[in-house]
C-alpha cells in the first residue's frame, strides 16, 4: 500500500500540537499577569480608600457600603452620595477626595478598579454564602487591616473546592459573619453550624453544577 503521508509528518504533527498547547498556556499566564492583580498587591483606585481606616478604626459595617451583599449575587459598590454622607462634613477640602466631590457635582460615578475576577463560566452568589454563615474574612481576608485593598487569595477553582468539600472551618454564627477576627468557640462549632444551616454534604457541594450552570 503506497505511503500517503511523509515519514516526517508524525514529527511535524506532534510539534504543532505542542506549539498550540504552549501558545494557549502562555496566553493564559500572560493574561493572568497583566489583567489579574497579584495576591497582597494593592490595586490602584481613583481614590485611595482605606478599609483599615473605615472598618478597623471607625468600625463601619461592611453593609453600609456593600448594601446588596445579603440579598444579591453581587456585594455592590456605594454611590458617591454614601461617601458624601460623611465627607460633606469630614475632610471636606482634602485633596485626595477631590474625585469624590467631582463625582457628586457632575453625577458621574467613580470608576473603581476590580480586585477580584471570576470567569464568566463560574457562578458565584454572595447572598447564599452570607446566609449560610460564611464570613467575609474567609475570602477577602482581614480588610480591617488593609490600608489599600488587595486580593487576599487566588479565588480559583481549587480555592473554592477546598471550602465546598469541607466548609465547616469557615462557618460562623450569622451575627458574626461581618466581624473581622472572629474565632470559633470550639473545634466542633463548625460541624454543629453545618447541621443547623442544613448544608449539603461536601460531595454534593463540590458537584460541577453548583458553580457551572
Amino acid at each position: 500500500m503506497p505511503q500517503i503521508f511523509h515519514r516526517q509528518f508524525d514529527l511535524f504533527f506532534k510539534l504543532g500540537v505542542l506549539f498550540i498547547i504552549a501558545a494557549v498556556a502562555g496566553s493564559y499566564v500572560l493574561w493572568r499577569l497583566i489583567f489579574i492583580p497579584a495576591v497582597a498587591a494593592p490595586v490602584r483606585q481613583p481614590v485611595p480608600f482605606s478599609h483599615k481606616h473605615h472598618v478597623g478604626d471607625d468600625g463601619i459595617d461592611c453593609r453600609y457600603c456593600h448594601t446588596s451583599v445579603e440579598t444579591a449575587p453581587f456585594a455592590g459598590l456605594p454611590p458617591t452620595s454614601t461617601c458624601m454622607t460623611c465627607h460633606s462634613q469630614l475632610f471636606r477640602d482634602a485633596p485626595m477626595l477631590e474625585p469624590v466631590r467631582e463625582s457628586m457635582r457632575t453625577g458621574q460615578p467613580l470608576r473603581w478598579n476590580r480586585v477580584y475576577f471570576l470567569p464568566g463560566f463560574a457562578y458565584f452568589d454572595h447572598s447564599i454564602h452570607i446566609a449560610k454563615g460564611v464570613g467575609c474574612e474567609s475570602c477577602h481576608g482581614r480588610v480591617d487591616q488593609m490600608p489599600l485593598m488587595w486580593r487576599n487569595e487566588h479565588v480559583d477553582m481549587s480555592f473554592c473546592l477546598s471550602c465546598h468539600r469541607n466548609p465547616d472551618p469557615n462557618l460562623r454564627p450569622l451575627d458574626q459573619v461581618f466581624r473581622m477576627g472572629w474565632r470559633p468557640a470550639g473545634p466542633d462549632q463548625g460541624a454543629a453550624l453545618h447541621q443547623a444551616y442544613h448544608l449539603r454534604s461536601g460531595e454534593q457541594l463540590s458537584n460541577c453544577s453548583v458553580c457551572h450552570r
